[in-house]
């Protein structure tokens, strides 16, 4: 028998505690706690012991999150469920950085999303004094968790966006925004024929370099620092992955000329972002909207709404191609 519904106010009273649970994914998150379990299940004090925190009060956060999936429980012992190894620094698609940088820098700019709605102004602008991307680059460490983490979150969820997909025709791929170059790697390593370039802002460069030495591409794909508002290099291909949607329309549209006065005769360009659906149906990229609203000028878009940006910027729209993923492909062509 399946488990009984549970009443609407209890579920209501989960919603509503769920920035607990988000502190308390951060906590173990930050003090390695499912790393330390990778080897297998140990005791909460030995546990504590390691993290150099009290045994009680881990417990106590430990039980809470054996409710919610991410530990359970042998004897004395406590392990991480395959959702709680997520959170394991060695895990192949880790989520530690994603946990560290949501609550280190998103969670105080929620505590202003009452204002948000009444201003339009992202909570990130009024909680550090300036833009959340400006604030980002005065430090280095930002940057790199930034780079690092996004790389992780954006890689889990686009796992076979690729697959199957005919790459358009053209030597040069320009990963615009691209960061490490863990797009542009998946797209071209199997391919010897085309070389890459990325364009992203300076203190990414250090990340992008050595992710292309280890993934023994930095013969083939080269960094260039720079603002794509300004000018991005010239290329037969471009990607725009997740970059749109941290804009809104005007900025954009800017990005996008940018790469259309560059681009060779012909060129093509693929942005991989979600696109939402019409009506209620349920999508991921409707809670990742809430993410923009507090935190970015940006939003998530629909099909009809990324055609006009294409079509503004001077792009013909050429089609959406659905992915097994949450990302689809939006195809445009220079005229």
């Amino acid at each position: 028998m399946s488990a009984p519904t549970p009443p609407p106010g209890v579920v209501m009273t989960q919603l509503l505690g769920g920035f607990q649970v988000s502190q308390a994914l951060y906590v173990v998150a930050k003090l390695d706690v499912c790393t330390l379990l990778d080897d297998g299940p140990r005791t909460v004090a030995d546990l504590a012991e390691y993290s150099g925190v009290s045994a009680d009060p881990l417990g106590r956060l430990i039980s809470t999150l054996t409710m919610v999936g991410v530990f359970r429980s042998e004897g004395d012992l406590v392990a991480t469920t395959p959702l709680g190894a997520l959170l394991s620094r060695d895990h192949p698609a880790s989520l530690a950085g994603a946990a560290e940088l949501w609550m280190e820098t998103h969670y105080g700019p929620f505590g202003g999303l009452l204002e948000t709605v009444r201003s339009g102004v992202p909570g990130a602008t009024q909680y550090f004094g300036k833009p959340f991307f400006e604030w980002l680059s005065e430090d280095q460490e930002r940057s790199a968790l930034m780079t690092r983490a996004m790389a992780n979150v954006t890689g889990a969820l686009r796992e076979g966006v690729f697959d199957g997909y005919d790459l358009p025709p053209g030597r040069v791929v320009a990963d615009i925004g691209g960061a490490d170059g863990s797009v542009l790697v998946q797209l071209i390593a199997e391919r010897p024929e085309r070389t890459g370039v990325i364009l992203d802002l300076a203190p990414v460069e250090p990340a992008a370099t050595a992710h292309l030495a280890e993934r023994g591409l930095d013969d083939r794909i080269t960094f260039t620092a720079g603002d794509f508002f300004e000018s991005v290099p010239t290329a037969d291909v471009y990607v725009l992955s997740f970059v749109l949607h941290d804009w809104d329309d005007d900025s954009a549209v800017r990005i996008l000329e940018s790469i259309r006065k560059a681009a060779n005769p012909g060129a093509r360009l693929l942005v991989l972002e979600g696109v939402i659906p019409p009506g209620d149906t349920p999508h991921m990229m409707k809670m990742v909207d809430l993410t923009m609203l507090g935190m970015l000028p940006g939003r998530e878009r629909t099909e009809p709404e990324f055609r006009t940006l294409l079509e503004r910027a001077g792009f013909a729209f050429d089609g959406v191609v659905p992915t097994s993923t949450v990302f689809s492909i939006v195809e445009a062509s220079v005229d």
